[in-house]
């Protein structure tokens, strides 16, 4: 039998990319003074995604993601 812990990481993993959309609807909502939970739970996505993508823009000025260059 799985806990619910084990569940929750099954459910949420690293497969996705968040499109741009979504990128700039968070940023949206931050500008209009929503808190980090209440954009995460408009979007469905977590807290710590929400997070991650206001503090990438405030410190780069930028929400697009990175590409490698080799």
């Amino acid at each position: 039998m799985q806990t619910a812990s084990t569940n929750i990481c099954e459910r949420m993993g690293r497969s996705q990319e968040l499109s741009d959309s979504k990128r700039g609807t968070v940023i949206g909502g931050h500008l209009c003074n929503k808190s980090i939970h209440e954009i995460s739970l408009l979007l469905n996505i977590p807290q710590s995604t929400v997070c991650g993508i206001i503090t990438k823009w405030k410190q780069l000025g930028t929400t697009a993601t990175q590409t490698v260059v080799e």
